[in-house]
């Protein structure tokens, strides 16, 4: 499970001084998997530790050593100054979007004027989810929300508690999330990663949670249960990314 898990999205996110140790004998994870990670962490720094291997707090003096670099860095960090916290224009984010399923044809069944009142109560029942889960409604376009979150989890349940709300008003809703480094400008999210959970939300069935490998990943251990539904591409966005479903929240 932990080889599989991967969070390469969000590391640039980390804007805390990060110091990356790397045992020179680790025969299980190579030294360019700690380069990779302390390159893509801003201002991180990677120390490679001689003699030492994957299982670094064995005998032999190793957690000593461990120790020492965790000291001499903490010192540096705090003789400097210490880490003052700036006002972020980027911030690791979850996304989530969601649509009703065949709603021109709905609206075309229902009449202009029952067609409004029941996306009234679809926005209604939202936004009391979104306010429970702690999410924030960032933008409304049509029968469509876009909303973030602090949390992946509380994003894949404020999910789930939408798209089955809205089986009590007939309606199916597809959802899908990412989780990502975004960029904030005015109050509002932008970037890539907010174009990959509208692209994964595009993906996701009648009644879906779709959610990318990232967001999967990090909610590990919350309780959250997933299908996979394989590799696919998604417009405009380099690359093949594994999605999921929720099977139960």
């Amino acid at each position: 499970m932990n080889k599989e898990i991967d969070i390469r999205h969000v590391l640039p996110a980390v804007q805390v001084p990060t110091l990356v140790l790397h045992g020179s004998e680790d025969t299980i994870v190579p030294i360019e998997v700690a380069r990779y990670v302390a390159s893509r962490i801003p201002a991180a720094r990677l120390v490679e530790l001689p003699g030492i291997g994957h299982l670094a707090l064995g005998s032999g003096g190793v957690g000593d050593v461990i120790g020492e670099e965790i000291e001499r860095f903490v010192t540096e960090v705090w003789e400097s100054g210490g880490w003052e916290e700036s006002e972020p224009d980027r911030a690791l984010a979850t996304v989530l979007f969601t649509d009703i399923v065949g709603s021109t044809a709905r609206a075309a069944d229902l009449g202009d004027r029952r067609w409004r009142d029941l996306l009234e109560e679809h926005h209604a029942l939202i936004r009391r989810q979104l306010v429970r889960f702690r999410g924030r409604e960032l933008d409304t376009a049509g029968d469509g929300f876009f909303a973030s979150f602090d949390g992946p989890a509380r994003a894949v349940r404020c999910a789930c508690a939408i798209t089955e709300g809205m089986r009590d008003l007939g309606l199916e809703v597809r959802a899908g999330l990412h989780t990502g480094e975004c960029e904030l400008l005015d109050g509002k999210v932008g970037g890539i990663a907010v174009h990959i959970g509208a692209r994964v939300a595009k993906e996701a069935g009648p009644g879906e949670v779709l959610v990318s490998s990232t967001v999967k990943d990090l909610v590990a251990g919350s309780g959250l249960e997933f299908l996979e539904r394989g590799a696919a591409e998604l417009k405009g966005v380099p690359g093949e990314w594994r999605l999921y479903a929720v099977a139960s929240g």
